[in-house]
C-alpha cells in the first residue's frame, strides 16, 4: 500500500507542532524521527490538538551524574537517563540500556515507542526508557555491579510499582536487573520494601522473574509473521530467514523461528556473518556465540562478509541490532519479502523509504517486540507467586496478546490505507486517544 502519510500536508502538520512546542527537527534525531512518525499517525487517526502536543514531548526528563570507584581505585564520572513520556494509559514502563553512545535524545526517542508498543498489546501502561552512557562489556563484573547499582541509587526516586517499572534492555540481562532490585530494596524504607519488587521486571526466576526479555520479544515476532504473512501471499513454512544481531534477541528468534519450521540459513553479526543454506542450528550457534563471544569458526556453517550476506535471498530478514542499523545503504541490498524489526527503531526513516520504494514489507518494532511488553505485565503483576503456574501457560499468554496486537495492525491497515507502521501506531493512538477522552486532561 502506499505510504499515505508522507504526504506535504502530514509533513507540515508535524512542522507546526514542533514550531509550536519549540523543537527545531535535526536529522539522524532518535527523537526527532519518532515524534515526527507519532504526529503523522496521530492526525491519520484524528487526535485533538492537544492531544498532539501531549505526546510530542516527554512528560518528565531526568539526567544524573554519578562516580564509580573502578578496580584501580580511580573514580569515573558516569551519565545517566531516566525519560517518561505517558502516562495515560497507567504507570510507565521502560527498558534500561547501557551503551557507550546513549544520548537523551535517544532515550526520548525510545520513550516514545515504549508508549505506543504498551498501547498497541493492551498492556495498562505508559512509556518510559532510561540508561547509562558506559560500554558494560568494557568493565569488569563488578564495576559493572557498582555502575548498576550507582544509577539505581540515582533515579530511585522516579521507580516504583505503581509509578515507573523498569526492565532491562540493550546491556543488561537479569543480573542487571537482580543488583537494580537489590539496590532498590535497600533504599527504600521497611514498610514498602517488599511492594518494591514489582518495580523491576526482567528478574532471574529465582526473584519472581517469568521469562527472558529475548525470549517473549521472539513469541511476538512468530505471532506477527504467522498472523501478517499470509497477507503478502507468503508460506511461512519452509520461509528461508536471515537475521541481523545475535544477541539475546536475535539468537531467540533464531530458536523460536527454526523450531517454527523456518530455517535460518544466515546471520550477520559486527564482526562477520555465517550461512548455511539447510539452515543453521541455532541452539549450537549460540552455544558458540556465548562461549567464542562471536559466530568466527562455527563448524555449522561457512564463514562470510557483510556484502555476501546480503546477497543471500530469503523470505524473511530480522533486523536484531540496535537502532539505526539498517540504514539506507543496508536496506538498498536486502534480498527478502519482509523486513522484520526485533528491537525499537532498527531502521532509518530514509531506510524505510528504500525498502517501500523496493515494495519490500517493513512488520514494525512496536509490534514485533511487543511480547515483553506483556510478559513484564505478568511478572509486575505477580504471576510468579500464583501456584501451578508453568512456564508454558506463560508463554501462551504472552502468544495470544502478540497474535491479537497483529490482528488489530491488520484491521488498521486496511481501515487507513497505510504501511505497517502507520497502521501499528495509528492502532495504538486509538486507545491512547480514547483513554484522553475519557479521563480528560486535568485541571
Amino acid at each position: 500500500m502506499e505510504r499515505s502519510a508522507l504526504t506535504p500536508g502530514h509533513r507540515s502538520s508535524a512542522s507546526r507542532i514542533f514550531e509550536e512546542i519549540g523543537v527545531v527537527p535535526r536529522d539522524e534525531n532518535l527523537f526527532h524521527e519518532a515524534a515526527e512518525r507519532l504526529l503523522r499517525a496521530s492526525e491519520m487517526v484524528g487526535l485533538k490538538h492537544h492531544q498532539q502536543i501531549i505526546l510530542a514531548q516527554p512528560k518528565s526528563e531526568v539526567m544524573v551524574h554519578f562516580p564509580v570507584q573502578m578496580d584501580d581505585g580511580k573514580h569515573r564520572l558516569f551519565k545517566g537517563y531516566r525519560v517518561q513520556h505517558n502516562d495515560a494509559l497507567g504507570p510507565y514502563l521502560g527498558g534500561t540500556r547501557f551503551h557507550p553512545r546513549l544520548s537523551l535524545d535517544t532515550v526520548k526517542g525510545l520513550a516514545v515507542l515504549s508508549t505506543l508498543r504498551a498501547s498497541l498489546v493492551r498492556v495498562p501502561f505508559g512509556g518510559a526508557f532510561g540508561g547509562v552512557r558506559c560500554a558494560m562489556s568494557e568493565i569488569s563484573e563488578d564495576e559493572r555491579r557498582r555502575v548498576v547499582r550507582r544509577y539505581c541509587s540515582a533515579i530511585s526516586h522516579q521507580v516504583g510499582p505503581a509509578h515507573d517499572i523498569v526492565g532491562p534492555e540493550s546491556g543488561a540481562d537479569s543480573q542487571t536487573m537482580a543488583w537494580f532490585l537489590d539496590t532498590l530494596a535497600q533504599t527504600t524504607p521497611e514498610p514498602s520494601r517488599q511492594d518494591q519488587s514489582r518495580a523491576v521486571v526482567g528478574k532471574p526466576g529465582e526473584l519472581g522473574g517469568l521469562m527472558p526479555r529475548g525470549r517473549a520479544a521472539a513469541l511476538s515476532a512468530v505471532a506477527a509473521l504467522d498472523t501478517l504473512l499470509p497477507d503478502l501471499d507468503v508460506n511461512a513454512d519452509g520461509a528461508r530467514v536471515a537475521i541481523m544481531g545475535f544477541g539475546a534477541v536475535g539468537s531467540a528468534i533464531a530458536r523460536a523461528l527454526t523450531a517454527r519450521g523456518m530455517p535460518v540459513i544466515a546471520v550477520l553479526t559486527q564482526s562477520c556473518a555465517v550461512a548455511n543454506a539447510h539452515g543453521i542450528d541455532a541452539v549450537a550457534l549460540q552455544a558458540h556465540h556465548a562461549r567464542t563471544g562471536g559466530v568466527e569458526n562455527f563448524e555449522g556453517g561457512d564463514c562470510l562478509t557483510e556484502d555476501e550476506f546480503w546477497q543471500i535471498p530469503t523470505e524473511v530478514l530480522v533486523v536484531a541490532s540496535p537502532e539505526r542499523s539498517m540504514d539506507a545503504l543496508r536496506a538498498a541490498k536486502v534480498r527478502a519479502r519482509v523486513v522484520v524489526e526485533a528491537g525499537l527503531a532498527c531502521t532509518t526513516p530514509a531506510a524505510e523509504d528504500v525498502l517501500l520504494q523496493r515494495c519490500i514489507d517493513l512488520f514494525p518494532d512496536i509490534l514485533c517486540s511487543s511480547g515483553s511488553d506483556v510478559a513484564h505485565f505478568l511478572e509486575w503483576n505477580g504471576l510468579r507467586s500464583q501456584p501451578g503456574i508453568r512456564r508454558e501457560d506463560v508463554e501462551e499468554h504472552v502468544l495470544r496478546h502478540a497474535l491479537m496486537a497483529a490482528r488489530r495492525v491488520r484491521v488498521a491497515r486496511m481501515k487507513y490505507e497505510c504501511d505497517w507502521r502507520l497502521a501499528a501506531q495509528c492502532s495504538a493512538l486509538e486507545r491512547i486517544a480514547r483513554v484522553y477522552e475519557l479521563r480528560g486532561v486535568f485541571p
